[in-house]
């Protein structure tokens, strides 16, 4: 006991104790840091050691010498009849307490939030490129180590065999992009080339990459062969190449080894760590990824026919064979989620192609959506996945307190090529198009073939009023001199006043006769051209959020307010009503007034109201 005492009186239990914890706070932001900034392994190392070596030196000095008013003296030198040592040690007691409130503060955030290195499931985009080809007909060069994962095809006829070698080429996909030293193209991308017999250098020039992988699959009974070679699209010289005989339940460990091989010959170093990153919510159960290739499929085709609930339907079905199969399938719960928004937004609109639902149908819709989007997040590979999911529970379930940070957070710290689903509808029209355009414009980088992320980022653009890039983008010519997208062409250079240009090019360019009347309406309403409008504009219809956009360009308001109250009136009704806002480019389609729960929602979310008019229609006067 006197010898405790003694340590006590010299504070060396007090003086070790802080040693210990400001030495690990030091470690874990080191460690943070040095990934950061791409130190070499052994500086953490060497550091770690050095506070280990230093341990017993602050316990020698804390046990030989004292602080006193006069300064550091030996211990033995000290009238402890006049020690500082209580004082000193009460001061120790609140510098620990101090210290370990700052390593609870890291352990939480450590916990919540780690770096984009290792987490992320993607890679960000290496550089910013312009959505389609610039003016000059030149595309940005392609990034150094940028990669596309082409289709590997099914060399065995077993009414499986495809899917498997589509969810075995999504695998080693998504292994390559956890690594952030890779440019990886997206699945959209490199899965339109399946089927297709082109150059790789043809084929690298489309999606901007500098190497190509593709491969085959041939399964028989339990057995498997997987071949995979790496090419440099420049001269199509083969960088690593491998032939695989494993069984059938080993295609973790196929995929795993061939985005490794992958990886390395890029020059990309792979630690323990990155390896993790590669491995991290892989999908170990073939029949699984067949499943969900099965519904993917689906899914697809849904999305370009109406009505779109009974083949999403159909889709689910093999959704949930793959969570079945593999229960933290973050992509299958994403997916699956579609069949409820569109059944909870076509009831809210009451739209031609969804029927009427009663609210036992829409009660089921929303648990299943809490259900989803619970295991989604919990199933996140990463943390820009993680919040993603976040984002869609909150905009589609209307927890939307706090959502405009929200919003900021995904568009300033996105590092995966996706983005939440209806990301759009905050993201455009609410003060905050600038940012939407880069953000865009990264999603294309990575995907340059989706159609999605265009199409969303030709909405920023407008909303942001840069309509030169936007006119510039889609009037630009593809290889056959064809525009490469006319009709958003003639409706920007409408947006601007260009008036006559645009309406010599509907002449000149546009063959669809629906199409053309149309843009012919759109100049009317643009122009202010009451008369022409009334002659050639459709009478108002009160039963869809399109209604509320035509009133509002019109200058109808209370017909807008009237079909905007109605809509708010119904369960879900707010997504239609973002809908309304972000397509209409007119800023408040309709008075918050006649949208209380709208309202009540918006005050809480912190999104500006009114939103900035992106282009002044004349006959809104409001």
């Amino acid at each position: 006991m006197p010898f405790f005492e003694e340590l006590k009186r010299r504070n060396v239990i007090r003086v070790t104790s802080a040693y210990a914890v400001i030495g690990w706070v030091l470690a874990q932001v080191a460690e943070f840091a040095f990934e950061t900034f791409g130190a070499p392994d052994w500086a953490l190392k060497s550091l770690v050691i050095l506070l280990l070596l230093g341990l017993p030196l602050v316990v020698f000095f804390a046990w030989a010498f004292e602080f006193t008013p006069e300064g550091i003296k030996r211990d033995s030198e000290v009238d402890h009849s006049r020690s500082a040592g209580a004082p000193m040690g009460r001061k120790l007691d609140r510098a620990i307490i101090v210290v370990l409130l700052v390593a609870l503060g890291w352990f939480a955030w450590d916990r919540t939030s780690t770096d984009t290195d290792d987490e992320s499931a993607t890679t960000t985009p290496v550089e910013t490129v312009e959505p389609a080809d610039q003016g000059n007909g030149e595309t940005p060069p392609a990034a150094e180590k940028s990669v596309a994962v082409l289709p590997f095809a099914a060399m065995s006829s077993g009414p499986d065999d495809g899917y498997f070698a589509d969810g075995l080429t999504e695998e080693i996909l998504n292994s390559l992009a956890g690594l952030p030293e890779l440019l990886v193209t997206a699945r959209t991308s490199a899965f339109s080339f399946k089927g297709k017999d082109l150059p790789v250098q043809e084929i690298a020039a489309a999606l901007q990459v500098r190497h190509i992988v593709e491969g085959s699959v041939r399964r028989s009974g339990d057995q498997l062969r997987v071949t995979a070679q790496l090419i440099r699209a420049e001269d199509g010289f083969h960088l690593w190449s491998d032939t695989y005989d494993r069984d059938a339940g080993d295609t973790f460990g196929i995929q795993t080894d061939i985005a490794a091989k992958i990886a390395t010959a890029l020059d990309v170093v792979l630690d323990d760590r990155r390896h993790a990153q590669m491995a991290r919510a892989k999908i170990r159960n073939p029949e699984a990824f067949v499943a969900y290739q099965k519904g993917r499929e689906l899914f697809a085709k849904a999305h370009g026919e109406l009505p779109q609930l009974p083949t999403l339907e159909k889709a689910n079905a093999y959704f949930d064979q793959a969570i079945q199969l593999e229960p933290g399938f973050h992509d299958a719960y994403i997916a699956r989620n579609d069949f409820y928004t569109h059944t909870i937004t076509g009831h809210a609109k009451r739209g031609p192609h969804d029927a009427d639902l009663d609210q036992g149908i829409l009660d089921d819709a929303r648990q299943a959506l809490e259900t989803n989007f619970e295991a989604a997040i919990r199933s996140a590979p990463g943390r820009a996945h993680r919040l993603n999911a976040e984002y869609y529970q909150a905009l589609v379930l209307g927890n939307w307190r706090g959502l405009d940070d929200l919003t900021a957070t995904v568009l300033n710290g996105n590092d995966v090529c996706a983005a939440p689903d209806w990301f759009h509808l905050t993201a455009v029209p609410f003060g905050r198009a600038e940012a939407a355009v880069s953000y865009y414009e990264n999603l294309i980088a990575c995907d340059p073939l989706g159609e999605d992320f265009r199409s969303n980022w030709a909405a920023a653009a407008a909303w942001a009023g840069e309509f030169d890039k936007l006119i510039e983008a889609a009037g630009s010519r593809d290889d056959s001199g064809q525009r490469r997208n006319v009709g958003t062409y003639i409706a920007t250079l409408i947006a601007v006043g260009r008036i006559d240009e645009a309406q010599a090019i509907i002449e000149a360019e546009v063959r669809d006769v629906g199409q053309a009347e149309y843009l012919q309406r759109l100049i009317a309403v643009r122009t202010g051209d009451a008369e022409a409008v009334s002659k050639i504009v459709p009478p108002l219809r009160n039963d869809g959020d399109d209604s509320i956009i035509r009133a509002a360009r019109l200058g109808n308001r209370d017909a807008a307010n009237a079909t905007a109250a109605l809509i708010d009136s119904r369960p879900f009704g707010y997504i239609p009503l973002l809908q309304t806002i972000y397509f209409c480019n007119c800023g408040a389609p309709f008075d918050l007034e006649a949208t209380p729960t709208l309202a009540g929602m918006l005050e809480v979310s912190g999104l500006q109201w009114p939103p900035p008019k992106a282009i002044d229609w004349p006959l809104k006067n409001w």
